[in-house]
């Protein structure tokens, strides 16, 4: 599946790059299909296939394209902050310049996004399942 692009115009708005100067469309497409989550419906995006040795990796033809967006906007934010850190504070003649004001921001935008993804812990489930009836 590939990314809309009502989703990267949203991605785009996330990551305050209006044109596509730095991000091009189908960059911002690999970013947002790289973060693929389970749909509305509970299908996972893929699932491990136990009919072959060893067990691979399948494409769920069930699932239905969701994309986690936040952890994109968070990834590129990392990479915005990365490309800032060189910059640094200094004085001169009588004036400041604190450019590691862009730094921080870009760090401050990164977790903004991080915390709203979608969580990666695994779900525990119990094996084996227990049998409930309403007969008991």
């Amino acid at each position: 599946m590939t990314a809309t692009a009502d989703q990267i115009a949203k991605l785009r708005r996330m990551i305050a790059e209006p044109t596509a100067t730095v991000y091009s469309d189908s960059a911002l497409a690999d970013y947002i299909e790289a973060y693929p989550v389970t749909d509305a419906s509970g299908e996972d995006p893929t699932y491990l296939d136990h009919t072959t040795t060893p067990p691979t990796i399948t494409v769920n033809a069930d699932w239905i394209a969701t994309y986690d967006l936040n952890a994109a906007a968070a990834e590129i934010w990392d990479e915005k902050a990365a490309d800032l850190s060189d910059k640094y504070n200094f004085s001169a003649d009588g004036g400041r310049y604190d450019r590691s004001q862009a730094y921080m921001q870009a760090c401050a935008m990164a977790a903004k996004y991080r915390g709203r993804s979608v969580a990666k812990s695994p779900m525990a489930r119990k094996w084996p399942r227990e049998n409930y009836t309403l007969d008991e």
